[in-house]
């Protein structure tokens, strides 16, 4: 399964196909309106967000969570980002949190 480049959403028909980018396929809530993704800083935190609504993590634990998978992806590994520096979800919080979902 294709997933976004920024945050790892699926790109299907029920969460969207995504956009091509020169960096690979975004989906509609990480593209900017000048076609790019959208900052570190934004995406991050609607990937706080959607695991404290979503998964009822705490805002620290979410903020691990969103850092480690961002720090995983694509667009992040080539880009960098100030953002994603600190603290990371252990492979065992990040796998059980991802075993929810």
């Amino acid at each position: 399964m294709k997933t976004c480049i920024s945050c790892g959403m699926p790109l299907d028909e029920q969460h969207g196909l995504g956009t091509e980018t020169a960096d690979g396929q975004v989906c509609q809530y990480c593209l900017g309106e000048d076609g790019h993704p959208k900052s570190c800083e934004v995406i991050f935190e609607g990937g706080m967000q959607f695991f404290m609504t979503v998964e009822g993590v705490d805002k620290a634990m979410a903020e691990k969570i969103t850092r480690k998978n961002m720090n995983s992806l694509p667009y992040w590994q080539m880009h960098g980002a100030d953002c994603l520096k600190g603290e990371q979800a252990s492979d065992e919080e990040f796998g059980a949190v991802l075993a929810k979902l």
